[in-house]
């Protein structure tokens, strides 16, 4: 039974979180290369605007828009089921590694297999599922023990491990491409935007519109596998078969994610945090909150780093710039 208040609580976070989501979405379509003044865009939205306007507005900022919003709330609610699957507050589906192998199988497919435009934006997802899997599988081999089972402190190191590894593998990959690819995967790399049409957004809208849902089914399992092992088994559970599964969720939503945003890390790791912080660690009343925390934090972060300065900043470097010393504090903390 959860207390009404804590409800209560959780109802004002997320309208609070929703207005800045609605805040930033009203900032981001406003401003850029050629800024819309807030009446034109309301304008634009509401009645008519210009060709310009309209192809601004329909064409180029509204589809980035919605998908660094729905990347940002597929990676936050990835890092959310993988904290509580190994029972490690340090876990992220870029920290540990999924998603490089999300990224070195894009990168092969990319490279090395012949594309149809048409299939090309649907199969990117799938491709990076295939990739971001086999590497959670040997990620999750390594640091299981026998006699200990799945150590949290291990999966960190054996997933940074592969991360590193998995980088080094896309180096090897990328010097022996032509330069157009190369530039792709170079973007990729480093966390730019790239999916910014409407059919990237209908690639990842079924992902979040299924794997959500789900999730919240299955938050209860997710706090009795945040108990120990006997206590988890004790009540029912079936530890293996449910992490699984919650595995399978987590890497899905972040390789449908990276797809379409490259790499970016620290938005799993930084969402679930604020959000047990403001709710408690209930998975029922903190994940809502995480999703919307997270999605925010991407769209925030892609706005300021296409305005701040003349150059774009990718939003994967302007995450890491929050993300990395919030890393180290909570490593420290820990």
């Amino acid at each position: 039974m959860i207390h009404p208040a804590l409800i209560k609580k959780q109802r004002i976070i997320l309208f609070i979180s929703l207005l800045l989501i609605i805040i930033t979405v009203i900032v981001s379509m406003g401003i850029g290369s050629s800024s819309l003044t807030f009446d034109r865009l309301m304008q634009t939205i509401i009645v008519q605007g210009s060709m310009k306007e309209e192809f601004i507005l329909y064409s180029i900022r509204l589809p980035r828009i919605l998908i660094t919003l729905l990347a940002g709330m597929a990676l936050a609610l990835s890092g959310a089921i993988l904290q509580g699957i190994t029972r490690n507050n340090l876990a992220d589906p870029g920290i540990i590694g999924i998603n490089s192998g999300a990224g070195v199988a894009i990168a092969i497919f990319f490279l090395f297999f012949p594309i149809e435009a048409g299939t090309f934006v649907y199969m990117i997802p799938i491709v990076g599922f295939i990739g971001a899997i086999i590497t959670a599988c040997f990620i999750y081999l390594f640091a299981y023990s026998k006699r200990d089972g799945l150590q949290p402190v291990s999966l960190v190191l054996v997933g940074v491990g592969f991360a590193t590894a998995l980088s080094g593998a896309m180096i090897v990959i990328i010097s022996a491409a032509e330069r157009t690819k190369v530039d792709f995967i170079a973007k990729w790399l480093a966390g730019n935007i790239w999916g910014t049409d409407w059919p990237f957004v209908l690639a990842l809208l079924p992902w979040l519109v299924i794997l959500i849902p789900f999730t919240l089914y299955k938050a209860n399992r997710l706090n009795l596998l945040e108990l120990s092992d006997p206590v988890a088994i004790g009540v029912g559970v079936s530890i293996e078969k449910e992490r699984i599964v919650l595995l399978l969720t987590a890497v899905a939503l972040a390789a449908a994610a990276v797809s379409v945003t490259g790499g970016i890390s620290f938005i799993g790791l930084m969402a679930p945090h604020i959000a047990k912080s403001l709710v408690g660690p209930r998975n029922q009343l903190f994940i809502p909150v995480a999703i919307f925390i997270g999605g925010w934090l991407l769209l925030f972060a892609d706005t300021v780093g296409r305005n701040l300065i003349d150059t774009t900043i990718p939003a994967g470097i302007m995450v890491s710039l929050i993300g990395a010393p919030y890393f180290v504090y909570l490593l420290l903390k820990k």
